[in-house]
C-alpha cells in the first residue's frame, strides 16, 4: 500500500510538472500569474491602480491622502495624484521634462518636482483636490545649456530646499522666497539622491556614479565626510533614531547599513532570494515600517520586495519577499494603516501593441498609442502589511515566480562540445569563440522569406537578394526563427549583448534621451553605466580567457586619429587599434580587411584570442541621406564584409576549433510578425548540424551564456545564469567544409538620390551616435526606401524585455 501511495505521489508530482513546463513555455496572462517574456513570473498582491509612464519615485502626502508619482517615460513626463481613499488616479499632469526628483513640505501644502534636463524645479499647490504649477526655480539661466539635470530633492527648513544632479554633479541650496541658488557644492560623480537629517543638521548625498556616500554639515555648507559603500548608490532612508542610514546599492544586490556615529559600513544586507546569486536584482528603492522595525527593499529587475527585521544593530535578518508588479521603483508605508505602496515602473504585464506607430498615417492619440518605448504604463500597488504567516506565503510565491526555482540541467546531444553547466569545464573541441555585434534588425526583415522558418514574405525588407550571406549560412548550418534581443535599443543594447545585464542608470536614463528630452548618449563604457560584474570580456580575462576586440566599446585614440584604443579599462591592451568604431561612412568591408590582416598575423605567431568581439554596424544603414549609400546597398555590403570573414576564417588553420556567433545588438529599426524583439541569429561552426531549424525559444543571454560554457567562464549576472543555453543544434560529427562568400547580386556603391524619400531630413540625422535620431520616423524611412514612398509600413508587433531563461521542471 505504501509503495502505492508513493507511485501515485510521484505520477501526480510528475503530471504537474509537464503541466507546468506547457504552461511555462507560453508567457500570457493565466488564472493565477502573469508569465512574463523572460521567464519571470508575476504574482503581485494588493490592490493595482495604473498611472503614468515609468514612474520613477513615490511620495505620500503628510496627511496619507494621495500619492504622488514623477513618471519618465519615453512618451510623456509628468505626475500622477492617486487618491489612497478612492484607490484611482485622480490628475496626471504633464510636464516638460521630469525626473525622479519629489518633495513636500511639512503641511503638504506644496510640493517641488525635478524637471530633469530643463535644469529647474518645478513648484505645485492644491487647487481643489488637483495639483498646479505655482512656480518654477532654475539652477542657471534658460540660456546656459549648462546639462546640470536634476535628478534628488529634499526640503530643508520653511526657506530651503536642497537639490543634486547628475550632468554637473553638485548639491544646490535654493532660497523658496527670493527663488536663487544660494550655493552650489561640488560633488566627485554623478547623484541620485539628497536626504536631510533634521536632529544634526546634516544631509546625505548618495553619488551613483561612485561607491560612495557624502555626508555635508548644512549649517557650514560644506563636505565633512565620505563613507564608502556598494555600487551605485541610490534611495536612503534614516532609522527612527537618526543613527543608521540605509543605502540601496542598485549595481549590486546589497543594502548598506552605514552607523552614523562611526561614519562606517556595519552591516550588508543582500535582498536577492539567494546569498550567492550574481548581481542583477537590482535594489533601488526602501522603506521603513511604522515602528521603525522592519525594512523594505524593492528589487528592481527581480519583480518583488525584500524585508528585513532590522530592529537590533549588527543583527539584522531576512524576513521574506513580497511579490509586486514589473520593475518596482519604489516603496513607502502608510504610517497610519502599515500598508506598503509600490510604483511598478513596468506595470503588470507584457503586451502586444495593434496599435502601436503607422507612418503614413495621422498620428494616434497618446492614451492608445503603441510605442515600444511609450508602453511602460505604471501601476501603483497598495499592499496591506503582512504578518509572518502572510509573509511566508508570499515568500514562496517568490520562489515559484524566479526562474531559478525551476531550472534544470538540460540534456545536450554533446557537452563534449559544449558543457551543459557552468562548471568551469571548457569545450575539448571548440577554442576559438567569434563574436560578432551589428545593428537593429528584426527577423522577418531579414529571414522574413525562407519558408522553412516562421516568417512573414510581406515584412521581409531584405532577402535572399540583398543578403545572399546570411541566408545561405543560416540554410548551410542552422536557422534560429525563435531567437530574441534581450534590449530594446541601442543604449541597452550593447550592455545586454556584452554583459547579460543593463544597469539602473541605463534604464533610467535611456527612455529620456529617447524621448528627446536631453541626455547624452554615454553607454557604451562611461563608469556610470558599468555591470558591476564586468563584460563578458572582463570575464574572460580574469579567469585566463585571452580576448581581442574589434570596434566595440573603443574610441579614437587622442595622439593618433586613425587608430582606436579602449572605452574601458577591462579592454586596454586587447584593441586592435586599426579596426575603426561605430561610423556609417566607414564600410563594413574596409572593417573585414583590417580584421583579416590583423587576424593573418596573429595566425602565423599562433597568438589568436580565444575570445575575439568585432562590430560590422552598417546593417543600422543611414536612411535616405544622400551622402551615403542607399539602405539595400549598406545592408548587402554589411551582408559581403560577413560573408567574406567566414570564408577566410573557414580557410584558415583555426577553423577546426573555431565557432561565430552573430547577433543584433537590438531589433528595433524593423518590423516582425512575431515579436519585435526577434532578431537573426547565426552561429557558424563544423560542430553545427547541418540544414537546421532550431525553434527554440533563445535570448542575447543564451548566446552570451553558450559562449561561457564554451570557455569554461562563470555566468556574469542572474540573466546569462537562468537563460537557456544553446544546446540542441550541436555535434560531435564534425564538417569542415570550408565557405565560400557569395558576392553581392546589387551595387555596393549606388548612393542616395537627393530626391529620395526624406533624403533632407535624413541630412539632419545625427548619424554620428547610436541612436542619435527619431526611432519611429527613420524606420518609416527604411520601409519606404525599399517599399516605396507610398507604400504602409505595417505596424510592430512588441511586448516588452523578452529575456529567456532556462526550462521548468
Amino acid at each position: 500500500m505504501k509503495k502505492l501511495i508513493i507511485l501515485i505521489g510521484l505520477v501526480f508530482l510528475l503530471s504537474a510538472c509537464h503541466q507546468q513546463q506547457v504552461v511555462a513555455t507560453k508567457p500570457g496572462v493565466y488564472h493565477d500569474f502573469t508569465l512574463l517574456p523572460n521567464g519571470w513570473r508575476l504574482t503581485p498582491v494588493g490592490r493595482h491602480i495604473r498611472i503614468g509612464e515609468f514612474p520613477l519615485n513615490l511620495l505620500i502626502t503628510p496627511d496619507e491622502q494621495w500619492a504622488i508619482t514623477s513618471n519618465s517615460g519615453t512618451g510623456e513626463h509628468g505626475l500622477s495624484l492617486v487618491s489612497l481613499k478612492n484607490l484611482k488616479e485622480v490628475q496626471r499632469l504633464v510636464l516638460p521634462k521630469t525626473w525622479r526628483g519629489l518633495a513636500s513640505n511639512k503641511t503638504g501644502s506644496q510640493f517641488y518636482i525635478s524637471g530633469g534636463n530643463d535644469d529647474c524645479v518645478y513648484i505645485l499647490g492644491w487647487q481643489a483636490d488637483t495639483l498646479q504649477i505655482q512656480d518654477t526655480l532654475f539652477l542657471a539661466k534658460s540660456s546656459n545649456k549648462t546639462n546640470i539635470s536634476v535628478t534628488g530633492l529634499a526640503y530643508w527648513t520653511p526657506d530651503r530646499l536642497l537639490v543634486v544632479s547628475k550632468g554637473v554633479p553638485k548639491l544646490f541650496l535654493l532660497d523658496l522666497k527670493s527663488k536663487k541658488v544660494l550655493k552650489a557644492l561640488s560633488m566627485p560623480a554623478a547623484c541620485y539622491e539628497v536626504l536631510v537629517n533634521e536632529k544634526t543638521n546634516q544631509a546625505y548625498v548618495s553619488v551613483w556614479g561612485k561607491k560612495e556616500l557624502m555626508v555635508v554639515d548644512l549649517l557650514a555648507m560644506q563636505i565633512s565626510d565620505s563613507i564608502q559603500v556598494g555600487s551605485h548608490p541610490c534611495e536612503m532612508v534614516l532609522s527612527q533614531d537618526g543613527q543608521r542610514l540605509f543605502v540601496a546599492n542598485a549595481n549590486q544586490n546589497t543594502v548598506s547599513v552605514v552607523d552614523l556615529v562611526s561614519k562606517r559600513v556595519v552591516e550588508t544586507l543582500n535582498s536577492a532570494i539567494s546569498p550567492q546569486l550574481p548581481p542583477g536584482s537590482t535594489p533601488n528603492s526602501l522603506a521603513l515600517s511604522s515602528d521603525g522595525r522592519r525594512l523594505y527593499v524593492a528589487n528592481a529587475d527581480n519583480n518583488y520586495v525584500a524585508v528585513f527585521d532590522i530592529s537590533e544593530m549588527g543583527q539584522s535578518k531576512s524576513l521574506g519577499f513580497i511579490p509586486v508588479g514589473w520593475y518596482p521603483t519604489a516603496v513607502r508605508i502608510l504610517k497610519s494603516t502599515g500598508q506598503i505602496v509600490v510604483a511598478n515602473g513596468k506595470g503588470l504585464a507584457s503586451a502586444a501593441n495593434p496599435q502601436g506607430p503607422k507612418p503614413g498615417h495621422p498620428e494616434l492619440p497618446f492614451d492608445v498609442h503603441q510605442y515600444i518605448g511609450q508602453m511602460f504604463q505604471g501601476t501603483l500597488s497598495i499592499i496591506p502589511e503582512p504578518n509572518l504567516q502572510k509573509l511566508s506565503n508570499w515568500t514562496r510565491r517568490v520562489y515559484e515566480n524566479v526562474p531559478f526555482s525551476r531550472k534544470t540541467v538540460k540534456k545536450a546531444p554533446s557537452s563534449k562540445v559544449v558543457p551543459v553547466e557552468h562548471n568551469g569545464q571548457k569545450s575539448s573541441v571548440l577554442k576559438y569563440v567569434f563574436y560578432i555585434i551589428r545593428e537593429n534588425r528584426t527577423y522577418d526583415q531579414v529571414f522574413g522569406d525562407l519558408k522553412q522558418g516562421n516568417g512573414d514574405s510581406a515584412l521581409c525588407l531584405f532577402p535572399r537578394r540583398v543578403t545572399p550571406n546570411a541566408h545561405k549560412l543560416a540554410e548551410t548550418f542552422v536557422l534560429f526563427d525563435n531567437f530574441y534581443a534581450d534590449a530594446e535599443v541601442s543604449a541597452d543594447g550593447h550592455n545586454w549583448s556584452t554583459a547579460a545585464y543593463a544597469t539602473d542608470y541605463v534604464e533610467k536614463t535611456w527612455p529620456t534621451l529617447y524621448g528627446r528630452r536631453g541626455g547624452k548618449y554615454d553607454f557604451e563604457g562611461s563608469e556610470i553605466s558599468r555591470p558591476f560584474s564586468g563584460y563578458i570580456w572582463d570575464n574572460c580575462l580574469k579567469h585566463g580567457v585571452s580576448v581581442r576586440d574589434y570596434g566595440e566599446f573603443v574610441k579614437h585614440d587622442p595622439q593618433n586619429k586613425n587608430r582606436f584604443v579602449a572605452n574601458v579599462p577591462g579592454l586596454k591592451g586587447h584593441v586592435c587599434p586599426t579596426f575603426p568604431g561605430w561610423n556609417l561612412a566607414i564600410p563594413d568591408t574596409f572593417r573585414f580587411e583590417r580584421w583579416r590582416a590583423d587576424f593573418d598575423s596573429l595566425v602565423s605567431k599562433g597568438q589568436v584570442a580565444a575570445f575575439n568581439i568585432l562590430r560590422f554596424p552598417n546593417d543600422h544603414t543611414a536612411g535616405t541621406n544622400p551622402k551615403f549609400p542607399t539602405v539595400e546597398a549598406m545592408i548587402a555590403e554589411n551582408d559581403y564584409a560577413l560573408g567574406l570573414f567566414v570564408e577566410h576564417l573557414s580557410h584558415s588553420s583555426i577553423w577546426k576549433n573555431s565557432i561565430v556567433f552573430v547577433v543584433e545588438d537590438d531589433a528595433q529599426n524593423g518590423s516582425d510578425h512575431v515579436d519585435a524583439h526577434r532578431s537573426p541569429l547565426l552561429v557558424i561552426s563544423p560542430y553545427l548540424k547541418r540544414h537546421w531549424v532550431d525553434h527554440t525559444m533563445y535570448s542575447t543571454s543564451s548566446v552570451l551564456k553558450t559562449m561561457e560554457l564554451i570557455l569554461g567562464l562563470p555566468p556574469m549576472t542572474q540573466f546569462d545564469l537562468a537563460a537557456t543555453p544553446i544546446l540542441d543544434p550541436f555535434t560531435e560529427q564534425a564538417d569542415f567544409t570550408p565557405y565560400v562568400a557569395v558576392k553581392p547580386a546589387i551595387n555596393l556603391h549606388q548612393m542616395n538620390s537627393p530626391q529620395a524619400y526624406r533624403a533632407e531630413r535624413c541630412l539632419e540625422f545625427n548619424l554620428s551616435k547610436e541612436d542619435a535620431i527619431p526611432d519611429i520616423e527613420f524606420n518609416e524611412i527604411i520601409w519606404k526606401a525599399v517599399k516605396g514612398a507610398q507604400s504602409q509600413m505595417p505596424p510592430p508587433v512588441r511586448s516588452a524585455f523578452v529575456q529567456i531563461r532556462s526550462e521548468d521542471d
